[in-house]
């Protein structure tokens, strides 16, 4: 027998890509066990490998979804693959972690920001806490099912974006730490989703027509309000809607209900299309106005995180604004306070605090951080 290239503890979400990841990696030779993060939810009865105290925001407020991607339908999904490759499965309670997702999420909507719980799932769990539990098990790497690649380019391993670029995932790996590349194996980063299936047919994995997870996984009515409104308990008030010159127009039932670029459901007609085009959490209120007044000609971000030595100079590059935007062309600059500066070749529609700005060379990721402040294109 060829000698093993390591042991790999494999993140698996009980969905076709995490699992096509573990069989992957088990024919390529490596030692692989294979785990399940448990976030809490309703009536579970999983037994677990790991226990961390239960003393952070309570998850049961929140129900996990059919649709995501930690129900305990996936659990018992991903042991079943486990079963069928043959490799060792463990359920790690991840219930404290998940409460501070939660907070996370809720604390940005009333701060008047546009969260985005995947970045932060991935920061904080799956190559955070996971890869702590990977040493703890002297596993030499952490393995995910994200559409996205980790190579070694000139010496140096590099984040890259996924060969499928309808699925490239690597805007919320942005966050990653830089010193944990070398550990970090994608397997699936190099294929397209098609190709995907037909693996999982072919290594006869059960889940190999089970439908993708959408949304986010602790919402599952798709309104994220529902959780908001949950943990934020009289914190959501009725409250003005202004027009661009500050006029009260109307009344809104909490700034929470609304995010920059929204036109459906704003409460108020003009005749023409209208927009949130900013919100003031502080006071309460929310302004509209038509699509113009969404543009804008750059941002700020804080909270940077760099995948490679951090530019002393201007550099020109291609941006994300959010993860299903597409790249555009940009200049980024470290400021002396060490807040990323974006100016856009071109005014980019309704850029959201909140958000991360991911900046790349190609298909390489550079780093980002998290938009603190969208600048107003001149003409508005």
């Amino acid at each position: 027998m060829a000698a093993s290239k390591g042991k790999v503890l494999v993140a698996m979400s009980g969905g076709v890509d995490s699992s096509v990841a573990a069989a992957l990696l088990k024919e390529d030779g490596y030692e692989v066990v294979g785990c399940f993060m448990r976030l809490g939810s309703p009536g579970e009865t999983l037994t677990e490998g790991l226990h961390v105290p239960d003393d952070a925001c309570d998850p049961s407020l929140v129900k996990i979804g059919h649709q995501g991607c930690c129900s305990i339908n996936d659990a018992k999904d991903a042991q079943l693959v486990a079963a069928r490759l043959d490799i060792p499965f463990y359920v790690l309670n991840f219930k404290q972690d998940f409460g501070r997702i939660i907070n996370y999420f809720v604390d940005e909507y009333n701060a008047g920001r546009t969260p985005n719980p995947c970045v932060r799932c991935n920061d904080w769990l799956k190559f955070g806490k996971l890869a702590d539990y990977a040493d703890s098990i002297d596993a030499q790497h952490v393995a995910s099912g994200h559409y996205a690649r980790v190579e070694t380019v000139d010496g140096v391993p590099t984040l890259l974006r996924g060969v499928d670029h309808s699925k490239d995932q690597s805007y919320v790996l942005f966050g990653a730490r830089r010193d944990r590349l070398a550990h970090t194996l994608l397997p699936i980063g190099g294929f397209h989703k098609t190709d995907i299936r037909r693996m999982a047919e072919d290594f006869n994995l059960p889940v190999f027509n089970k439908p993708d997870s959408q949304e986010i996984c602790f919402v599952p009515t798709n309104n994220y309000m529902d959780v908001v409104g949950k943990v934020a308990k009289g914190q959501v008030h009725a409250g003005d809607i202004l027009d661009r010159e500050g006029k009260i127009i109307g009344e809104h039932p909490g700034h929470q209900h609304y995010t920059i670029g929204q036109r459906r459901g704003v409460g108020v007609a003009f005749g023409y299309p209208i927009y949130v085009v900013d919100k003031d959490a502080d006071a309460n209120t929310i302004t509209v106005g038509e699509a113009d007044d969404l543009l804008s000609a750059g941002c700020m971000a804080g909270e940077t995180n760099w995948l490679v030595d951090p530019p002393t100079e201007p550099l020109s590059c291609m941006v994300k604004i959010r993860y299903n935007a597409d790249l555009v062309e940009a200049t980024a600059q470290v400021t002396e306070t060490g807040e990323l500066r974006v100016n856009f070749a071109q005014p980019q529609r309704a850029v959201a605090p909140g958000q991360a700005v991911v900046c790349y060379a190609g298909d390489r990721v550079l780093g980002g951080g998290w938009i603190t402040e969208a600048y107003p294109h001149p003409w508005n």
